[in-house]
């Protein structure tokens, strides 16, 4: 029943465009991977024209469980959500109670004064998204670019003068009021400041008389993706080949088995997701950094079993593997589909307006799909 009732509000307030489209937290053709590369495709742009950029990241203290009920209530109404459908929400939340398990141990029962996100629950990131919309709209009101993952967002802003500072500033001041009057707590100690470009005005933001640092080396952690102030991947690869070498290690010290096939299995599920998550968005251009990832399962597949006088390209034969490389090439190949054809929010021409072939440009949204597949093909592996 739940579900039904997600999919019936969630496509009245699509069809009635009452979400903002920052928000790509539970939605459809939305996630982690479509909110950074926007991101970072608005701040390559700013880059590009030698201007600085300021973003903000803010946090919010257990932003799920916090929720007010009688305050969700008024944002239901307000969305013209009534009758028998908002008594449904609202006998949902009322007379709840929870507790903790620990083992065979139970803590004792307490009423759940407050909270969307119940154990098992499918409605409640619905219930969030309704409830946090609006700060969208009012940050955004301002003049400045918001993105937002479910609780995650980050508010930015090209600086070109000091006028950019007190638009960013405003926005920081209107959140923390809406926070203040809608009871969800801000995490200040856990927001800071990225700076992009060279800045041409030195203004610190502040949050609640609380002044935002400036993050150490100019890298940050954005939805899991590491984020330098020159937008280069380097870092980013540092870290994920140094976690998936340690991953691959741990199977073959720890696993029982010797089996190649069982110990390729468990680097395809522990080991490889966190050399591909969200690829797309810093996969490498440098011959050095291509080669650094690809030691991880080059050094993994030769410590196998009788796998060790093989050639690398021998061994993903008889193991049944692609190259990490070709797999990301997949992936890109795979998301520019996407976007020629409207699977994703990500705007065709904000991406692939235009792609350089063979000497002169293709206008890829008037081919077939079987055409532009091809083109498009064409253009990756060129």
């Amino acid at each position: 029943m739940e579900r039904i009732i997600v999919d019936c509000v969630l496509s009245y307030l699509m069809d009635n465009n009452l979400l903002h489209p920052a928000q790509h937290g539970f939605f459809k053709n939305r996630s982690t991977c479509t909110n950074v590369l926007e991101s970072l495709n608005d701040w390559t742009v700013v880059l590009q024209d030698n201007d600085a950029l300021t973003v903000v990241y803010i946090d919010f203290r257990k932003a799920f469980d916090t929720v007010s009920h009688p305050k969700l209530t008024s944002k239901l109404k307000s969305y013209g959500i009534s009758g028998s459908l908002l008594s449904w929400f609202q006998e949902y939340l009322h007379d709840r109670s929870h507790c903790t398990h620990i083992g065979k141990t139970c803590s004792v029962f307490l009423p759940m004064l407050s909270g969307i996100m119940i154990q098992g629950s499918v409605i409640g990131p619905l219930l969030f998204l309704i409830f946090i919309n609006d700060l969208i709209v009012l940050s955004a009101s301002v003049g400045i670019s918001v993105k937002v993952f479910a609780d995650d967002m980050k508010v930015y802003v090209r600086v070109t003068g000091s006028i950019d500072s007190i638009k960013l500033q405003l926005a920081l001041d209107l959140l923390t009021d809406w926070a203040s009057i809608w009871q969800l707590q801000l995490s200040v100690d856990k927001c800071f400041t990225l700076n992009l470009g060279k800045p041409k005005c030195d203004v610190a933001s502040h949050i609640d008389s609380n002044i935002l640092p400036v993050v150490g080396l100019q890298t940050c952690r954005d939805l899991e993706v590491t984020v330098c102030s020159d937008l280069t991947p380097a870092v980013h690869i540092d870290q994920i080949v140094a976690k998936a070498h340690q991953r691959a290690n741990n199977i073959l010290c720890y696993f029982v088995s010797r089996d190649p096939q069982s110990l390729t299995k468990a680097f395809i599920t522990y080991v490889r997701p966190l050399l591909e998550y969200n690829s797309i968005i810093w996969s490498p251009y440098l011959k050095q950094e291509i080669d650094r990832i690809e030691q991880v399962q080059r050094r993994f597949s030769k410590r196998l079993r009788g796998l060790r006088t093989y050639t690398y390209v021998n061994r993903l034969k008889l193991l049944e593997l692609p190259s990490l490389e070709l797999r990301r090439l997949r992936n890109d190949l795979a998301w520019c589909y996407r976007i020629v054809f409207g699977l994703t929010v990500l705007k065709f021409d904000d991406f692939l307006s235009g792609i350089l072939l063979l000497g002169h440009a293709v206008t890829l949204s008037n081919c077939t799909k079987e055409t532009a597949y091809t083109q498009v093909e064409s253009c990756i592996f060129l």
